[in-house]
Formats: C-alpha cells, structure tokens, sequence
C-alpha cells in the first residue's frame, strides 16, 4: 500500500483534534469567512450613513477562502449565498449582524448587497495562508478596509481567529453556553432546560450520569 514504506503521521495520536475545535458561535457563516464578518461588523457603525461615498472595499484573506467561497456575479440561493464572502461581508457591514435569515431572497434583494459586493476586491496575504496550514495556529485571518470616493479610508480591521476557535477559547464558551441553552429552549420546558443546564455545568455530575439517564432528558417531551 505505502510501496514498503512504513506509515508516517506528523504527530502524536493523542487529544489535539478535540483541542482545536472550532465552534461557529458568532454567525452563521462559513468558517473561512466568520473573521470577515466579525471586521464587516466592526466597521459597520462607522460607514453605515456613508454607503454611497463608498468607493471601493478590500478583503484581505487566506488562499482555502479565495478558491472555497470568493465569488462573483449572480448568487441564485441561500446556499450560493452563504459561500460567498463578498455577500456575508455586505450583510455584516450592512445590518452589523448575520443571521440565518439574510441568505433568503427578501434581503438578497436589497439592492445596497450587491451595490456592496461590486465594489468588493479580494486579494491574497500569503502569512495568513501560511497560518492557515500551521498546525500550532491554524488562523483564519481576514482583513477589511474601506476606502471613500473622497480617499480617505477607514482603519484596517484585522482578525486572525473567529471566536469559536481554541484561542479564543476563554471568549467564546460563555457564548458558546448561551447559544446550548437557547437552542435547548426551542424544544424544551423552562424546567428542563434547567434541569440539563445544571447536570452540563457540573463536569463532575455529567460524568457520574448514567447514559441511558443522560438520553432520555434529552428526549423531545
């Protein structure tokens, strides 16, 4: 099979693909393009009554973002719209949000998300592709600026790692708790939705639980 060559494996089997994780908390969002977001909404206060003085936007990515979700021209569905960086980054800059519902047709329409996405240019920086493939980071940094028909421009907004990542671990898993126990109140009663959150947030009582005890408060009442 390996032509008598003995299997190699670059590191230890051991706990490194649960220690990195990536939990998409913040939007919903491809994850190459969750940073991008993040900057589109950093920046949304700051341009939002500025929108016709716009005259060009620039994305600054990695390369896996530029081949997966970097599109251009007509975007026909939710699903060609939430593989395309340029239409996430419109509605963050936009709405200074991202919800599931801004991939439908309704606010596909507004105009001022395709008026956005043709000012749009995105290039390649090769330290952030280079990141993106280093195994102790694992970035998925982008970078976005504004510029103003009058040449003045905004800051740059940089932001190497979304918030479901591992370094941002201490940031992301009290958002991480909220959106568990929302999702559980959607299917839940107020009184077992506590019931599961208390056995969650005791490690200890978690593990001492039988499972079958465990499944069944998660069965649908």
């Amino acid at each position: 099979m390996f032509k008598g060559k003995s299997l190699s494996v670059p590191q230890e089997f051991n706990s490194y693909v649960m220690e990195n994780v990536l939990f998409k908390i913040s939007f919903p969002a491809e994850f190459h393009a969750q940073t991008a977001v993040e900057a589109a909404v950093k920046l949304h206060p700051e341009i939002i009554d500025r929108l016709e003085e716009i005259e060009k936007i620039n994305i600054t990515t990695h390369e896996s973002a530029i081949r997966i979700i970097s599109k251009e021209g007509k975007l026909n569905n939710p699903a060609d719209r939430d593989h395309c960086i340029q239409y996430m980054t419109a509605i963050g800059l936009l709405k200074g949000d991202l919800v599931a519902e801004d991939y439908e047709d309704d606010v596909a329409n507004d105009p001022r998300v395709d008026s956005l996405r043709n000012k749009m240019f995105v290039e390649e920086n090769k330290n952030y592709s280079k990141d993106y493939l280093d195994p102790e980071k694992r970035s998925i940094a982008n970078e976005l600026q504004i510029i103003f028909k009058d040449g003045s421009s905004t800051k740059k907004v940089e932001v190497e790692y979304p918030i479901g990542h591992r370094r941002r671990r201490e940031e992301g898993i009290p958002v991480l708790i909220k959106k568990f126990e929302e999702n559980l109140k959607t299917q839940f009663s107020t009184e077992r939705v506590e019931k599961i959150m208390k056995i969650c947030e005791d490690q200890n009582d978690l593990e001492s639980l039988n499972v079958t005890d465990f499944m069944e408060i998660l069965i649908k009442e």
